[in-house]
């Protein structure tokens, strides 16, 4: 199972960006997708995430300027991030918890990574 995220950047305050991850490879099932974020010195934290029957959860930082999506026959999550603010700038992770097999366990799988950087 590979999730390869995309959609990074440079923007202005007060600009937006829209992240996009895809999973691949062997999927029975994706119960939650979802971004994290890190930022220099920084712990990871939770941006947004959605579950199976598309219940959702921001961060307060990010409620009112972030919107989370899925597509669940792509595979796909993705965040419009509008309003972005220079306390935004990370780097963003994708985030999956995935069943590969209808009688196996969850696992968490990570994307790569992209960085968003907001400045003028």
């Amino acid at each position: 199972v590979q999730l390869q995220a995309s959609g990074g950047g440079l923007v202005q305050p007060g600009g937006s960006l829209r992240l996009s991850c895809a999973a691949s490879g062997s999927i029975f099932s994706i119960s939650r997708m979802g971004w994290y974020r890190q930022a220099p010195g920084k712990q990871r934290e939770l941006v947004a995430a959605v579950f199976s029957g598309d219940n959702t959860n921001y961060a307060d930082s990010v409620k009112g300027r972030f919107t989370i999506s899925r597509d669940y026959a792509k595979n796909t999550v993705s965040l419009q991030q509008n309003s972005l603010k220079p306390e935004d700038t990370a780097v963003y992770y994708c985030n999956a918890v995935i069943q590969t097999t209808g009688r196996g366990p969850r696992y968490n799988y990570w994307g790569q990574g992209t960085q968003v950087t907001v400045s003028s």
